[in-house]
Protein backbone atom coordinates (compact mmCIF):
# COMPACT_ATOMS: atom_id res chain seq x y z
CA UNK A 1 0.00 0.00 0.00
CA UNK A 2 2.55 2.67 -0.91
CA UNK A 3 0.46 4.76 -3.47
CA UNK A 4 -2.24 4.75 -1.32
CA UNK A 5 -5.31 6.54 -2.57
CA UNK A 6 -7.81 7.97 -0.18
CA UNK A 7 -11.42 8.19 -0.24
CA UNK A 8 -12.27 12.24 -0.70
CA UNK A 9 -13.79 12.50 3.23
CA UNK A 10 -10.43 11.58 4.70
CA UNK A 11 -8.34 14.43 4.60
CA UNK A 12 -4.92 13.10 5.63
CA UNK A 13 -2.66 10.07 5.79
CA UNK A 14 -2.38 10.61 9.74
CA UNK A 15 -6.53 10.74 9.78
CA UNK A 16 -6.72 7.36 8.12
CA UNK A 17 -4.10 5.31 10.11
CA UNK A 18 -6.08 7.15 13.03
CA UNK A 19 -9.50 5.77 11.25
CA UNK A 20 -8.29 2.53 10.63
CA UNK A 21 -6.37 1.97 14.02
CA UNK A 22 -9.68 2.61 16.29
CA UNK A 23 -11.78 0.65 13.48
CA UNK A 24 -8.99 -2.25 14.30
CA UNK A 25 -9.99 -2.31 17.78
CA UNK A 26 -13.20 -2.84 17.56
CA UNK A 27 -12.46 -5.52 14.88
CA UNK A 28 -9.90 -7.19 17.32
CA UNK A 29 -12.88 -7.07 20.52
CA UNK A 30 -15.61 -8.79 18.68
CA UNK A 31 -17.13 -6.27 15.52
CA UNK A 32 -17.94 -7.58 12.45
CA UNK A 33 -16.33 -7.14 9.23
CA UNK A 34 -18.45 -4.21 7.52
CA UNK A 35 -16.52 -5.76 4.28
CA UNK A 36 -15.38 -9.22 2.36
CA UNK A 37 -12.07 -9.49 3.93
CA UNK A 38 -9.36 -10.40 2.05
CA UNK A 39 -7.43 -10.84 5.36
CA UNK A 40 -7.20 -12.36 8.45
CA UNK A 41 -5.50 -9.47 10.35
CA UNK A 42 -7.47 -7.12 12.01
CA UNK A 43 -5.74 -4.00 11.16
CA UNK A 44 -5.94 -5.04 7.21
CA UNK A 45 -9.18 -5.09 7.14
CA UNK A 46 -10.20 -1.85 8.95
CA UNK A 47 -7.75 -0.61 6.17
CA UNK A 48 -9.95 -1.75 3.42
CA UNK A 49 -12.89 -0.69 5.39
CA UNK A 50 -11.84 2.58 5.51
CA UNK A 51 -10.88 2.59 1.72
CA UNK A 52 -14.24 1.45 0.80
CA UNK A 53 -16.11 4.30 2.82
CA UNK A 54 -17.94 1.30 5.20
CA UNK A 55 -16.54 2.91 8.61
CA UNK A 56 -18.41 6.12 9.38
CA UNK A 57 -16.54 9.13 11.32
CA UNK A 58 -16.46 12.65 12.13
CA UNK A 59 -13.99 15.37 13.64
CA UNK A 60 -15.12 16.76 17.06
CA UNK A 61 -14.50 20.78 17.87
CA UNK A 62 -11.26 20.50 20.81
CA UNK A 63 -13.39 20.25 24.28
CA UNK A 64 -12.27 23.61 25.87
CA UNK A 65 -11.76 23.86 29.98
CA UNK A 66 -14.40 26.38 31.08
CA UNK A 67 -12.82 29.78 32.19
CA UNK A 68 -14.77 31.60 35.03
CA UNK A 69 -15.59 35.47 33.39
CA UNK A 70 -14.59 38.25 35.79
CA UNK A 71 -17.17 39.35 37.78
CA UNK A 72 -18.08 42.98 37.42
CA UNK A 73 -17.14 44.99 40.55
Amino acid sequence: MTNLVLPKDVDSKFRFITVSAQRAKQIQNGAKPRVEPRSHKSTRIAMEEVLAGAVSWELRDEIKPAVPEPADA
